[in-house]
């Protein structure tokens, strides 16, 4: 059972998002916070496995809220969830820790099958909407951290993660590559490990932070 954790605003969000997901054989929603903080001393308490998690809230918003979650509980996964497909808003907690990014008029479907993505340990961002993201807000908040090239990172891995953050999947990968997917997910794993990220969307913004990709490619 995929025990979620709810953090909107409006009650009237939370109750149509508990019906929907408790609905499910697998999903069971264990509580419900109004803002940041709330959903922050939930999760430190009931310890869920998703948070469904908007990032326009009053006091402390999803952003930071994801942030403090992510540092402290990270066996806690976080769906990002937002009114708007491009909202700044959606490059900073995936920054900060989020697993994925849902727009808040998403299908049951979509919604119930982002949860159990993210509870998997996969990125719930269509890879073309993650790219379009944070090719739009990544420069203005680039980080100065962040090593022109990546030089830490082999050719092949390089290459790599410019085709990841082109919004290619490891089967695209792989065909474009002429290698097995099973190869692709090594350079995968080794690039993330070397990055220290946890997955696709994180990966992408460092991609651009380094100037390896550029925003309208």
């Amino acid at each position: 059972m995929i025990r979620v954790l709810l953090a909107d605003d409006h009650e009237l969000v939370r109750t149509g998002y508990r019906l929907m997901l408790d609905a499910q054989p697998d999903l069971s929603v264990v509580g419900e916070a109004g803002d940041g903080a709330e959903a922050v001393e939930l999760s430190r308490r009931l310890r869920p496995d998703v948070v469904l998690m908007d990032l326009h809230m009053p006091a402390m918003d999803g952003v930071r809220a994801t942030e403090l979650i992510t540092a402290e509980l990270p066996e806690v996964r976080v769906l990002a969830l937002s009114t708007f497909d491009l909202d700044e808003n959606v490059v900073a907690a995936l920054r900060a820790g989020a697993d994925g990014f849902l727009p808040k008029d998403v299908s049951p479907e979509e919604l119930v099958e982002g949860v159990r993505v993210v509870h998997r340990g996969e990125s719930a961002v269509a890879p073309r909407l993650l790219t379009r993201l944070i090719g739009t807000f990544v420069r203005a908040s680039r980080r100065r951290d962040v090593p022109a090239g990546l030089p830490g990172l082999t050719d092949r891995e390089r290459e790599v993660l410019v085709l990841i953050a082109r919004g290619r999947s490891n089967p695209e990968i792989a065909a474009d590559l002429a290698v097995s997917p099973s190869t692709v997910k090594n350079h995968v794993t080794s690039l993330f490990a070397k990055l220290g990220v946890r997955d696709r969307a994180q990966a992408v913004i460092v991609a651009y932070e380094a100037a390896l990709v550029h925003p309208g490619e």
